[in-house]
């Protein structure tokens, strides 16, 4: 087998530029190159070298945004957690909340800003595109689960 750390790290640098908070970025990826079903935090502190504090806030914020959850782990005296069945299509789900507040605040910039003017222009674009985007997220989501292979279909071909 591979060496993961690599790559996992390559990933957690990603979240990172993205805007997620280093340590989160790192518990999350260790999560997605985990060979067991679920772990703990103390695992993740221990794989990770990062402070059993820092691995509690990114469980908490993974949980959160519906990422992680916790795993049934019988006989263990400790909280198991795993990434989510569907998580990536959760997360996207959950963001319509902040495309329509994302819209409705552009909608009334425009209006403080009155129509015209270059705020507005601008204010303008924002509430277009973040309506575009809340009509079509859940379409695109459905499509996503409906189209999705399942583990034991071949994945689709990668795109050139």
């Amino acid at each position: 087998m591979a060496d993961t750390a690599e790559a996992a790290e390559h990933m957690a640098l990603g979240f990172v530029q993205g805007g997620m908070q280093k340590a989160t970025a790192r518990v999350l990826a260790a999560f997605m190159f985990a060979d067991e079903d679920s772990v703990t935090a103390p695992d993740l502190a221990e794989r990770l070298g990062i402070s059993s504090g820092s691995v509690s806030g990114a469980i908490k914020m993974l949980s959160t945004v519906g990422l992680i959850e916790r795993a049934p782990a019988p006989g263990s005296r400790r909280e198991h957690y795993r990434i989510r069945e569907g998580a990536w299509a959760t997360l996207m789900s959950t963001q319509n909340g902040m495309v329509q507040a994302m819209f409705e605040a552009a909608d009334r910039g425009i209006e403080a800003a009155g129509p015209g003017s270059p705020a507005a222009r601008r204010l303008e674009e924002m509430r277009d595109f973040y309506g575009f985007m809340f009509r079509e997220l859940p379409a695109l989501i459905e499509r996503w689960r409906t189209e999705r292979p399942r583990p034991s279909e071949p994945p689709p071909a990668r795109p050139s």
